[in-house]
């Protein structure tokens, strides 16, 4: 690749400034050597070990399992998180009192494996020791302080909230009040159960999505993220505005495999927003066309950011038709971003790069090409019905087999267990926000509050439909600001969801719907993350990116409700696969008109006016029905032959010119 490519403004020092400003995770201290540095690794790599030895050979018994996945990764948050970050003091040594947590992380597992049978046997009759309720409290204590470290302090705020619910019920409003829990019921429920800490979230926490990170990881390391870069420069870097498609198809695809939006945006986008903005689009858009594809990436199959698999567990549905279902959405998501791209580069003449800057398509696949084979035999074994357990556990290996294919993607043993040690670590704060979530799904349900909350979304939805819908998008989306896509997805499927189980709407299409939302409330002002990230990067307005990145977004805000009103574009209830293929094609040309509408451009400049018609043709034909369809298709049509009138004028004109 040409040296002008690799080239961008933003330096590695830049960038982890950005991500510290945006994104807990990122304020991690660091140690180049030392005993810290060597108890880091030797801790991640014997829990990546561990996790992989289980998945092949099988977990210990349920309780086991996640307490000793939850104490590990507390005790490396304890490790590597100070208590208070600070930008001149963010990579402080670690304190007496972080060790003392990290013992008291390390406590808790170690408890519940070594008296795992005398808690069996308490638990039978429902008589908890007072050991039993002291190590509970410190592991309550323990998830809250390592999740605030990791995760901030929005869902420690929510968990805490939610236990003195818990315990003070009975000084609530009528709505919500209950009789109020004691201190050692909340306990017990929490710690000896698995409905709360050890409760869904932590079981595909340490089943599932440890091993899918650890595969991104294993990808990651012998050069998947530069090849999936590449391949995009070679296919689309040399059309009109192409840095913005690469931006796109690249970004998309890595965010599926690492589940981190903000992680995505300042990584990629150190690449492919400078890119953008050289060839001529504005700063603003060049920063939210990296963060809704970044967004985007954790709804395309087969990984979707890890959330696929609790959406598996939690609903008992195969992975393989989840992952099947969510392609024709993820598809007409990107779909509406890309044509807004294009529209643009054409409305503005934007040109593409030079194809002496790209590389070549053939050398790429050439070099890199083999590093699809595990994704390939992974989304294989899906679809053939294996378990995500096994089929993760085979791409892992594999990743490592193909890298020998060629000498620059080799992996020796270094690379391997700095793969294994870089996935624990980026799975720090996905655990711990799966365990502080265990807390509010288990309160929601010790106390009830689940259905009450159900019951208030339905009053003020009046038993309608539509109503309802938008009551449920805008609780998901608030409860989705500045909080990371699977805790999001967690609380948004346990409080709001019902609400749409209520009204007889599907549980899967209910799941997918909150999911959507959830996801979205990263590119949603005023908390758009994402887009503020992008921002940083792009060195404009937060605000102005986050409302372009919101424009960008809007098929991802109509998609939802298309599949609740046809559930056939989630591949449901189909009678006769003629059905997908009509829905998806008017849902195709709707997104392509909306994305016009929006830009007032298609082969020409939109008239304001006809942009509005535009958009009403366009939302009509998204939604599903045939008289709905046919109007859409006839307003589409009328703007369409004004397009070519209007085009054929602009070239009639130029050609005049010419011959004078």
């Amino acid at each position: 690749m040409s040296q002008a490519v690799k080239e961008t403004p933003e330096t590695t020092v830049e960038q982890e400034e950005l991500l510290q400003k945006y994104d807990n995770e990122s304020r991690f201290r660091k140690f180049d050597k030392g005993f810290w540095r060597w108890a880091i690794f030797v801790l991640s790599v014997a829990l990546a070990g561990y996790h992989l030895y289980t998945a092949f050979m099988g977990p210990l018994d349920a309780l086991r399992h996640r307490s000793l996945h939850t104490a590990v990764i507390a005790a490396l948050v304890f490790i590597l998180y100070p208590a208070f970050y600070k930008k001149k003091t963010g990579q402080s040594k670690v304190t007496v009192v972080d060790i003392l947590w990290m013992i008291a992380a390390l406590a808790t597992g170690a408890y519940m494996i070594i008296d795992y049978a005398g808690i069996a046997e308490r638990m039978s009759i429902y008589m908890p020791s007072t050991l039993d309720i002291v190590f509970g409290l410190i592991t309550i204590a323990v998830v809250i302080e390592g999740g605030r470290r990791v995760v901030g302090n929005a869902l420690t705020i929510l968990a805490v909230l939610f236990l003195v619910y818990a315990f003070f019920g009975q000084y609530f409003p009528d709505l919500f009040r209950h009789s109020g829990k004691e201190l050692e019921d909340i306990v017990t429920y929490m710690y000896l159960s698995t409905e709360g800490i050890y409760g869904i979230a932590i079981s595909v926490s340490a089943s599932y999505i440890i091993l899918f990170i650890l595969f991104g990881s294993f990808l990651n390391k012998s050069g998947m993220g530069q090849f999936f870069t590449d391949i995009s420069l070679s296919v689309a870097g040399h059309t009109s505005g192409g840095p913005a498609k690469v931006a796109v198809v690249s970004s998309g695809l890595l965010g599926s495999i690492n589940g981190s939006a903000l992680a995505n945006v300042v990584t990629t986008g150190a690449f492919t927003i400078p890119l953008m903005k050289k060839v001529g689009y504005r700063p603003a858009f060049a920063g939210a066309v990296e963060a809704t594809a970044s967004v985007g990436g954790q709804i395309i199959p087969p990984v979707m950011g890890a959330t696929a698999f609790i959406m598996a567990e939690t609903l008992g549905m195969p992975y393989n038709q989840i992952a099947l279902a969510a392609i024709l959405p993820a598809v007409l998501y990107y779909l509406g971003i890309i044509c807004i791209v294009h529209f643009q580069a054409k409305k503005h003449g934007l040109s593409g790069m030079s194809k002496e800057e790209l590389p070549n398509l053939w050398q790429v696949l050439k070099r890199g090409g083999h590093l699809l084979i595990p994704i390939v035999v992974l989304i294989g074994l899906l679809i053939a019905g294996k378990t995500p357990l096994f089929a993760a556990f085979y791409a892992i290996v594999l990743s490592v087999v193909v890298s020998w294919f060629n000498k620059e993607t080799r992996m020796g043993v270094k690379e391997i267990l700095g793969a294994m040690e870089d996935g624990v670590r980026a799975a720090l704060g996905v655990a711990m926000s799966c365990a502080m979530v265990g807390l509010i799904v288990g309160v929601s349900t010790l106390t009830g509050l689940g259905p009450k909350l159900t019951q208030s979304i339905l009053v003020l939805g009046q038993g309608d439909m539509f109503l309802t819908l938008i009551f449920t998008m805008v609780a998901c989306i608030v409860m989705g600001m500045g909080l990371p896509s699977i805790p999001t997805y967690i609380i948004t499927a346990t409080m709001a969801a019902p609400a749409l189980l209520e009204l007889g709407v599907a549980p899967f299409v209910t799941h997918m719907f909150v999911f959507y939302f959830g996801i979205l409330a990263n590119v949603t002002p005023p908390v758009a993350l994402a887009a503020f990230a992008g921002a940083g990067i792009a060195g404009a307005d937060p605000n102005k990116t986050g409302f372009e990145a919101l424009r960008l977004a809007l098929s991802g805000f109509i998609i939802p409700y298309i599949f609740v009103f046809s559930p056939v574009l989630l591949m449901q209830d189909v009678s006769n696969p003629l059905e997908v293929v009509w829905v998806a094609a008017t849902a195709v040309i709707g997104i392509v008109g909306l994305s016009a509408a929006l830009e007032r451009y298609f082969l020409t400049d939109i008239p304001i006016y006809l942009a509005a018609i535009c958009l009403a043709g366009s939302i009509t034909l998204i939604v599903p029905g045939m008289w709905s369809d046919i109007i859409g298709l006839s307003i589409l049509s009328l703007v369409l032959i004004q397009q070519l009138v209007s085009r054929a004028k602009i070239r009639q004109g130029v050609s005049n010119k010419k011959a004078v």
